[in-house]
């Protein structure tokens, strides 16, 4: 594939959005994790895709939009779709779980009925839902790079807040967080997140990039610092050996990424326990 990383564009493209997202993704997702809200990836994806399919139709019924990139018309989507769920979470105060399986269903139900208004999957669709290298495009891959750029910024800048937010939240209020803006900030940012990985995992996979790494560095970190660098790492690592394996087998680059991040995910698990038994 090296060779052919330099011959062909599409390659490329789909390298760098790919490097990109092994990076945004798992950072994070270790706080996502944290809070218990794994799902979320879900039901944000999801959203996307009722974005994207919006996006395919009214580029089929309206001229004019026949140009536009659905992936923004789905990044549009999937932040009020945050913005939902950050409301819906306020309201069921005692339940707040709740939130993402309603946004999750609404999302699904949206995508079924834009879905059969464009008469039904077409080429595009289909790779969002699974991810495809030769879609990607190089506006995918400044959007991806964008996306990672400012979720970098975010959590460099608001690092502490988030921290604490994530471990303590009445402990972080009482200290003068700011935690609604700080909990819009990192919501919006997982929904720009989500939208900007589809183009290489798909709507059906993108929640493994964001929890397969974590699940995998929380075994072996011995601090919250360390699980976000292991967790980057195991996230490259996927990404790159998953397109490196998908483009020699001729196998769907999304399936691909997230099976090799459960091929770690399942070694850091046997290395602990074989660790564990050498230790008694």
């Amino acid at each position: 594939m090296w060779e052919a990383l330099w011959q062909y564009e599409f390659l490329r493209n789909a390298f760098w959005a790919g490097v990109l997202t092994g990076f945004a993704a798992p950072l994070l997702g270790v706080f996502i994790v944290v809070r218990r809200l794994s799902l979320i990836a879900d039901a944000l994806s999801h959203v996307t895709l009722a974005g994207i399919a919006a996006g395919l139709l009214l580029g089929k019924s309206v001229p004019a939009a026949a140009g536009w990139n659905p992936l923004y018309i789905g990044m549009g989507f999937s932040v009020i779709g945050s913005l939902f769920i950050e409301k819906l979470r306020a309201v069921y105060r005692h339940y707040e779980e709740l939130a993402i399986p309603i946004i999750l269903s609404a999302g699904i139900g949206l995508s079924v009925i834009l879905i059969s208004a464009a008469n039904g999957f077409t080429t595009d669709l289909f790779s969002y839902l699974f991810g495809s290298v030769s879609a990607v495009s190089r506006s995918d891959v400044g959007t991806a790079l964008g996306v990672a750029i400012v979720a970098a910024a975010v959590i460099f800048a608001f690092y502490k807040e988030l921290f604490l937010l994530s471990f303590d939240e009445e402990y972080a209020r009482v200290s003068g967080v700011r935690a609604k803006l700080i909990h819009f900030l990192f919501i919006v940012l997982v929904a720009l997140v989500i939208a900007a990985s589809m183009r290489i995992v798909g709507v059906l996979l993108v929640s493994s990039l964001m929890t397969l790494p974590v699940a995998a560095s929380i075994r072996i970190a011995k601090s919250f610092k360390q699980a976000i660098a292991y967790s980057v790492f195991f996230g490259e690592l996927s990404v790159i050996v998953g397109l490196l394996a998908a483009y020699e087998l001729d196998w769907a680059p999304g399936g691909t990424i997230v099976m090799m991040a459960v091929a770690i995910l399942l070694l850091v698990l046997g290395w602990k326990k074989w660790r564990r038994g050498r230790s008694r």
